[in-house]
């Protein structure tokens, strides 16, 4: 995803050879060779900031859901223990409701 702004592999900057110089190593090459360097680093740094910040935000979408999740979990149980005793109720009422026509109307079913 993020490989096409990154330079440098770890293996290139282990394999660097530098041509040495009378006075040794080329001042201006490995000037040049480490401002790649750190240019892949001020990449990878803004790539982990970013990375970093897309999973704060996705954690506190999960901790939202998470909850959303226990609200409804709690909203079923509430209307199933709702739907029982409106039940038990109705069945209830059906029953008391022919008691009382037996004895008003003294019908023996």
């Amino acid at each position: 995803m993020y490989q096409n702004k990154i330079t440098l592999t770890p293996q290139e900057i282990l394999e660097k050879d530098f041509k040495i110089d009378t006075r040794g190593y080329r001042l201006k090459e490995v000037d040049q060779f480490l401002d790649v360097i750190i240019g892949d680093y001020e990449q990878f740094f803004i790539i982990i900031d970013s990375l970093e910040k897309e999973k704060a935000e996705l954690l506190r979408e999960i901790m939202s859901l998470k909850q959303e999740l226990r609200n409804a979990k709690v909203n079923v149980e509430i209307a199933k223990n709702n739907s029982d005793t409106t039940e038990i109720s109705n069945l209830d009422i059906l029953r008391r409701l022919s008691k009382l026509e037996k004895e008003v109307y003294g019908k023996d079913d």
